[in-house]
This record gives C-alpha cells, structure tokens and sequence, in this order.
C-alpha cells in the first residue's frame, strides 16, 4: 500500500523540481539568442549583457547550453519520481492563488516574446542592446531589459510548474454504480 508523502519533503523536492524547470527553460532562451547571433551575424565575440562586458555572446551561449542539460534533465527526472510516488492531497485554490498563476503563465509568454524579439535585435543591430529601450525613460537599455525579461521567464515558469503540480485535479467520477461522496469513491478505488 503506497503512503501519502510527507506534505514538507514533497514541497521542497517540488519547488527544487519548479526552480530547475524555470531555470532550464531560461537557459534555453539564452542559448537561442546567443546560437541566432552565431549563426547570422558578426557579433558573437560581442557581450551578451553590456553589464558583464568579458561574458562574450558565443561564451553565454555554451554556458546556457550546458546549465539547460543539467537543469531540464535534474526537474524531468523530480517530476519522474513525484508521478510515481503516492499522489498528493489535491489543494484547494483561494482567488489570490488562481490570480498569481495567471499571471505567472501571462508573464512566460510576454517575457519569452520579449527575450525573442530583443535576441533577434541583437542579430541585426547589436549596438541597439546599449541604447535605452524607450525615449520615455533614460533607463533600462534593451540589454538589461532582455536579462529582466530573462529573470521573469525563470520565475514564472518556476511558480507556474510549482502552482499547475499541486493544483486539486477536480472530483474524480465514481466508477462503483451509487458511489456518489469522495469516501466512497476511495474505499471502492481500493478494493
């Protein structure tokens, strides 16, 4: 008989399984952009980030490559375990809950969008990476705009892998003809 898991150990295995999610999936990102600018321009020997200046584009792009194995490879194999275990007690969702998952899941494409559009700017013109994103303020520059945006698709996709793992499945339908309460259901699951 499997035994439901310990509420605290399977919450830190889920947020260490969210968080190198989150992580890989940026890393991923970076690697994109750093392969668009290796394989259609000059600009590789470039920064990636004018705020690091010795971290080259080509550098930032192995790098990535590297940190995205390890990291996919470590939460698919968390995820592989916690599908196997015994399940989780399903969690209600309050409002506030539901709220912060949309906009977490809003902010993964937004930001990834965002990550696409500045990576392929630095193809074309990489000296725009420099330049500050908008006339309207002097600061950020679409360099340091790209690493934000960077920085909100890894916590985002770690809050919505973390939020979409432990999110409550629904009822489950009775498959014992007048088992109708959640009781039932389980006693005559188990037999």
């Amino acid at each position: 008989m499997k035994t439901v898991r310990n509420g605290r150990q399977g919450n830190v295995k889920l947020v260490v399984e969210s968080a190198a999610f989150g992580l890989g999936y940026t890393a991923v990102l970076i690697w994109v952009g750093s392969a668009l600018v290796a394989s259609f321009s000059d600009y590789e020997a470039l920064p990636y980030w004018p705020a690091i200046p010795h971290l080259r584009t080509d550098t930032a792009g192995v790098l990535a490559f590297a940190v995205s194995f390890v990291s996919l490879v470590v939460s698919k194999y968390l995820q592989l375990r916690r599908r196997s275990a015994a399940p989780v007690e399903p969690v209600e969702r309050t409002p506030g809950v539901s709220l912060v998952q949309a906009v977490a899941e809003t902010a993964v494409v937004l930001a990834t969008g965002l990550v696409i559009y500045l990576s392929v700017n630095a193809v074309t013109h990489p000296f725009t990476l420099t330049l500050q994103l908008t006339h309207l303020w002097p600061w950020p520059s679409e360099g340091t705009v790209r690493v934000l945006a960077l920085g909100i698709c890894l916590v985002a996709v770690a809050i919505s892998r973390y939020l979409r793992a432990t999110a409550s499945p629904g009822k489950p339908t009775p498959t014992v003809p007048g088992a109708t309460d959640d009781k039932a259901h389980v006693s005559a699951y188990r037999r």
